[in-house]
């Protein structure tokens, strides 16, 4: 007994000194068994999107260097979505406020040089996806700047609009779009020119906490969609999906005004946190997609690979077990795993689980189908997890394409 309480102290120290936030402590001060989560699925090694004609930009992070606009922060090879690869690395030293970035121009976008994609096209209305990983045990809630789209208008960065995915408060993002047109004249004369936008509001925040130290360590998908009002009119619209979830949405916006010059030509992947990180710690960004098409989440074969987090909680992991299901409900449970032992991932076949409900009786999921999944986990001490909430969409395909090994 003493032993044990020995290492738990040990593990409470070293979560503390690391920065890992609270999550690490309060599963080894209470003893429970942490929910687990699936991290990400193995994806297709080439994906629908990358050569898709809606697609303006494709980033997986994984195939040479892209040539963004500007661009801060490393590329890190210990965290990527599928486990394998690269992604985007947002360093947050303590007290500092953070560095990473990414700007895509494109279109009719008048700053950029020689780095706008699609030169000369005009969009009025574009998604943009990406994936997004807070370091296991992150706090502090949601650092003020996370994406944005926007219309550049000089090669003076004055905007005609933007649709901000900001922090919220606490451990919510939300949406906070803006206009920088009065009727139809720009009125902004540089970059975030705050003075002279007009906001055009930021509520309803996020059901989901993304920056929640429980929500924390797992890849998580975001997509925005920016569609511009018709000039004169005021029928713009932004949403914000997280995790396959409507979590955020504004209407009948006036983003511009009777303003037609330009359309949107630039998104940005932000990562500053305007009072600071209150420990050392990292976010991850991955999958980043910019399209004039709904996107939604990562094709993947119909037997795809799940990864599940790492084990926290008392002793070491024993076994785990997952379920898929078509809906967000668990209406239609497809997939029952085996009770799963040691490694932390399985492919979803006929020997590691049972298909059922519609499914049942099948060797693969069905082709061009969204599946969600959730899991839970036993540690050695014999506890088992809640189970998760269902999480992690994807969507399945026949298409032979060869798959990332791990």
């Amino acid at each position: 007994m003493r032993q044990e309480k020995v290492t738990m102290c040990l593990i409470i120290m070293l979560s503390v000194s690391l920065g890992c936030g609270s999550a690490i402590v309060k599963a080894a001060a209470s003893g429970s068994t942490e929910v687990p989560r699936i991290d990400s699925v193995v994806p297709l090694e080439k994906q629908p999107y990358e050569n898709d004609a809606d697609t303006i930009w494709y980033d997986d992070f994984n195939h040479g260097p892209k040539k963004y606009g500007e661009e801060s922060g490393d590329l890190d090879s210990t965290q990527a979505f599928g486990n394998t690869g690269k992604s985007m690395h947002c360093l947050y030293e303590k007290g500092s406020q953070g560095k990473g970035n990414r700007k895509v121009f494109f279109g009719d976008c008048p700053t950029g040089g020689g780095s706008v994609v699609r030169k000369g096209e005009k969009f009025d209305e574009i998604y943009f996806r990406l994936y997004v990983k807070h370091q296991h045990g992150w706090t502090g809630g949601q650092p003020a700047k996370l994406a944005r789209a926007t219309s550049m208008v000089t090669s003076g960065w004055a905007q005609a609009m933007i649709a901000h995915v900001w922090g919220g408060g606490g451990d919510a993002i939300t949406l906070d779009p803006a206009t920088g047109v009065d009727g139809g004249t720009i009125v902004t004369q540089k970059y975030n020119d705050f003075e002279r936008l007009k906001w055009l509001g930021n509520k309803p925040i996020s059901n989901y906490p993304i920056s929640a130290t429980s929500e924390s360590g797992y890849w998580v998908p975001l997509e925005c969609r920016v569609k511009l009002n018709t000039p004169g009119k005021s029928d713009g619209i932004n949403q914000l999906w997280i995790d396959g979830r409507l979590e955020c949405e504004r209407n009948n916006l006036n983003f511009r005004g009777s303003y037609d010059k330009h359309g949107i030509n630039a998104v940005f992947l932000e990562s500053y946190w305007n009072r600071g990180s209150p420990v050392t710690q990292s976010r991850w960004y991955d999958n980043f997609i910019v399209s004039t098409k709904p996107i939604g989440p990562v094709v993947c074969p119909a037997n795809p690979v799940l990864v599940k987090t790492p084990y926290y909680g008392p002793g070491e992991l024993a076994e785990w077990e997952v379920q898929l299901a078509g809906d967000f409900d668990g209406k239609d449970v497809v997939f029952k795993s085996n009770i799963l032992k040691a490694s932390e991932k399985v492919t979803v076949e006929n020997s590691a689980g049972t298909f059922t409900g519609s499914l049942a009786g099948a060797d693969k999921l069905a082709d061009g189908k969204t599946y969600y999944a959730r899991v839970r986990q036993k540690g050695t001490t014999g506890q088992w997890s809640d189970w998760s909430r269902w999480h992690q969409g994807f969507v399945a395909s026949a298409a032979d394409t060869a798959v990332k090994k791990k």
